[in-house]
């Protein structure tokens, strides 16, 4: 009898971890004032992009326009290029047009940044390695989420400065229109 209740125990348990891997992971957006939270939370995370290469529509979608698409579905980004140019250690060749940093299932820590700013084609992923099973599922939940109503446009502006142009850009969804404007340094 013993033996019966701990096969039907973990039956259960292993039925209710393959359903959930089929369910949406909640995903929640880490705001401005929440990120040195998030840092120390997370602080010794081994980050890794493996497991989210599979190729979706948003891997074909200028990063511009998906930019419009995440301010659509989450608002603001976590941080932008005009957060960071003040800090000590700001080097601009390093720098990002945005990134949205985000907590998935309340354990797993995701960032999601531009690779080129307004110049290239999807966004690069990064999440804890010991989580590397769950990104396939997360990047499919938001290829839905950014292809869907949630993402439809959005206004928004942000600053990028491309070190192999030696250019600062002002980049805009405005009025319809995408658009990538030389600009001479921003005051921040």
């Amino acid at each position: 009898m013993k033996k019966t209740g701990l096969t039907l125990l973990f039956s259960l348990v292993w039925l209710s971890t393959a359903f959930a891997q089929f369910e949406d992971p909640q995903i929640r957006k880490v705001e401005y004032n929440e990120r040195s939270q998030f840092q120390q939370r997370f602080a010794d995370i081994n980050w890794t992009g493996q497991g989210l290469y599979n190729p979706t529509t948003i891997d074909r979608i200028p990063t511009i326009e998906l930019r419009s698409r995440l301010q659509a579905a989450f608002g603001n980004p976590t941080q932008t290029i005009a957060d960071l140019i003040n800090a000590n250690n700001f080097r601009p060749g390093k720098a990002i047009q945005f990134e949205y940093w985000f907590i998935i299932d309340d354990e797993m820590p995701l960032m999601i940044l531009d690779l080129d700013g307004p110049f290239e084609n999807g966004l690069v992923y990064v999440g804890a390695s010991r989580f590397i099973d769950m990104m396939p599922q997360v990047k499919r939940t938001l290829n839905r989420m950014l292809m869907g109503e949630e993402g439809n446009p959005a206004e928004f502006s942000d600053y990028f400065f491309s070190p192999e142009r030696d250019q600062w850009y002002l980049v805009q969804y405005k009025d319809g229109e995408y658009t990538r404007e030389m600009i001479s340094r921003p005051r921040f």
